[in-house]
């Protein structure tokens, strides 16, 4: 295996885990866009970053994508080199909207395009390896196949198929000033939870994908959650609030992913979303990313 291009451009979309009852299995991607250009040199690493994450990002073999890059060169079998990233993040960093995911499958996808036989890297191998790097594949897989997916892990590996979305599904998610750790989230979460708890998440999961499908019914039950959110509402106390006034509303609110954004599975209303605002929320109307990670002309 060689490398065959010098010079690779990736565009990779922002994603929310979850959606609710569907803890560490369910996925979106959202239409908020990393893009990132990748140089092979002979010379040392060396990564400058615009907009999210700049001034606070490792600038040489510590970045992430340079890690992924790495990780997909070894798994094809070709040669290391130095890399050269100029990378345009508009994703907000810990702030539950899969920053690292991106990171990760962006790094891999520009492996994918630098080396001559793209194969070695096709969207399984690319998969197994973002979910050996980030811990669970709930992100990865939709930030590599776009859409709304659903991914599990077996004695073969990781998994991921995409969940059928209605065209009408217009997804607004709120941003706080405030950041959080995926791993601090994590932490709050308990060993076991109670069998009616789980009980309760799978079924709201199955509402769930009629819900996305097209039954909009649906969506306030199917985004009813025991498993995570209230365990996470003492380190997240006004995205707890915020979900809280939200759901009491009739909107489909839930934490996205491990917090401190909130995902809203409708688009809100204009009064809504201008209260919100006025109480520090930075609104996004990103609408979903059908395309996931992919290769672009430099």
């Amino acid at each position: 295996m060689q490398i065959a291009h010098e010079h690779v451009r990736v565009r990779v979309p922002a994603t929310s885990a979850n959606l609710g009852p569907g803890f560490d299995a369910f996925g979106l991607a959202l239409g908020v866009w990393d893009d990132l250009t990748v140089r092979a040199v002979a010379g040392p690493t060396r990564v400058v970053v615009e907009g999210e994450g700049n001034g606070n990002l490792p600038d040489g073999e510590g970045h992430l994508v340079v890690k992924a890059v790495r990780s997909g060169l070894e798994m094809a079998g070709a040669p290391q080199a130095g890399l050269e990233l100029l990378c345009r993040n508009a994703i907000p960093h810990g702030r539950g909207m899969g920053s690292s995911a991106a990171a990760v499958v962006a790094g891999l996808i520009a492996a994918r395009g630098l080396i001559s036989d793209p194969a070695a890297l096709d969207d399984a191998t690319v998969l197994a390896l973002a979910t050996e790097l980030e811990g669970h594949p709930d992100n990865a897989a939709p930030a590599l196949l776009g859409g709304a997916t659903t991914a599990w892990v077996d004695d073969e590996g990781p998994h991921a198929v995409e969940v059928p979305l209605a065209p009408g599904l217009r997804p607004t998610v709120l941003v706080p000033d405030a950041r959080l750790t995926t791993s601090s989230a994590r932490r709050v979460l308990p060993a076991q939870v109670p069998h009616a708890d789980a009980a309760h998440n799978v079924a709201r999961a199955a509402l769930l994908v009629l819900a996305l499908g097209g039954r909009m019914d649906l969506l306030l039950a199917g985004t009813e959650d025991r498993l995570h959110q209230g365990y996470r509402s003492d380190v997240m106390r006004p995205t707890a609030e915020a979900v809280r006034a939200l759901r009491e509303a009739g909107w489909p609110a839930v934490v996205s992913g491990a917090g401190p954004s909130v995902l809203v599975l409708e688009r809100l209303d204009r009064p809504t979303a201008e209260t919100l605002s006025r109480h520090g929320w930075r609104v996004l109307d990103p609408g979903v990313a059908a395309e996931g990670a992919h290769l672009v002309s430099p």
